[in-house]
């Protein structure tokens, strides 16, 4: 039998069938993922082949093979420092939440978002939430980031959670597609989540010093279908998006305009830091690529992530 796991507690696997029974199921021996070293075999997401056992009286599931991965999130394993954990996997789209004050969400926060969902290769979309409180100078703001992000090829929605504006287009963005929010502490993502299917009431994430040395919890990913034909992933607990492992040749790979013109610098290995005939500095230079784009790039390669995760990374 095939089936998508839409919980995991560690030991047990909630999955579901194509007809739509549920099954509880367990993993038969380990499992070992090529190029993964993970601390749980099995996320939520994964698409697994399972066969049927009876134990008093109660029939369950024995998990036999985990079919390919399009993709997954992972963040690095609590106890274990080589071993990471699987958030979750086969994700569509992931929706960032960003509001321009109460809370402020900073250019270097979107950026680190959206290097790490180009990493993971999955599709991103930035929900500038409360546009309904927002004066005609901050409107402006809010058209000037969207616009920038645009430009580079990223979906951008202007939404009210409050008033339900452009909510219907974030919902067919959603149909027929496995989806996950994310976003700060306070940028409305429960309100959202809650409007676009009023059943659900999902348990926000409690904010914590969860990244602060000794206050790890446990945490579970949980899949939900929704009335209108797409499903959600919720995550209480997980702080954020965080960055993915990279190398620093690398990360300019996953900012789509340095890497549309990294072909053109004269050095393959090029960093666009000090190297001659660099063809992202000249497009810097040219105004054709964003100071904002560039300062948040030279962060990362920096390495400058726990600032951001002690600071930006709690969501609601």
């Amino acid at each position: 039998m095939t089936g998508i796991v839409y919980k995991s507690t560690g030991s047990w696997y909630t999955v579901k069938t194509d007809n739509g029974t549920v099954y509880e199921c367990r993993i038969k021996g380990k499992f070992r993922i090529k190029g993964i070293k993970s601390t749980n075999p099995v996320s939520v997401g994964d698409q697994v082949d399972f066969k049927l056992e009876t134990n008093n009286d109660r029939e369950t599931g024995v998990i036999e093979n985990i079919r390919e991965r399009r993709n997954y999130i992972i963040r690095k394993s609590v106890n274990l420092s080589k071993q990471t954990h699987i958030i979750a996997s086969n994700i569509d789209v992931v929706f960032l939440l960003i509001t321009l004050n109460n809370p402020p969400t900073f250019t270097a926060f979107i950026d680190r978002f959206l290097v790490t969902a180009e990493a993971y290769d999955i599709k991103a979309v930035l929900l500038f939430n409360k546009i309904d409180t927002y004066d005609e100078e901050e409107l402006l703001e809010i058209k000037y980031l969207a616009a920038l992000y645009r430009e580079i090829g990223y979906e951008c929605i202007g939404i009210s959670a409050k008033t339900g504006k452009n909510i219907g287009k974030v919902k067919s963005l959603m149909e027929e597609q496995v989806s996950m929010f994310s976003g700060h502490s306070g940028v409305g993502k429960s309100t959202l989540v809650n409007l676009i299917e009023p059943n659900l009431s999902l348990k926000t994430a409690e904010i914590s010093g969860q990244h602060q040395q000794g206050q790890h919890t446990t945490t579970f990913a949980e899949m939900y279908d929704l009335s209108f034909g797409a499903k959600i992933i919720d995550t209480p607990g997980i702080k954020g998006f965080g960055i993915v492992d990279m190398e620093k040749e690398e990360v300019g790979d996953y900012f789509p305009e340095f890497f549309e013109l990294k072909q053109q610098c004269k050095f393959n290995n090029c960093l666009h830091i000090n190297e001659p005939k660099c063809a992202v500095k000249e497009a810097l230079d040219n105004e054709e690529i964003a100071w904002s784009r560039y300062k948040s790039y030279l962060q990362i390669l920096e390495g400058e992530e726990e600032h951001y995760r002690k600071n930006n990374y709690d969501e609601e």
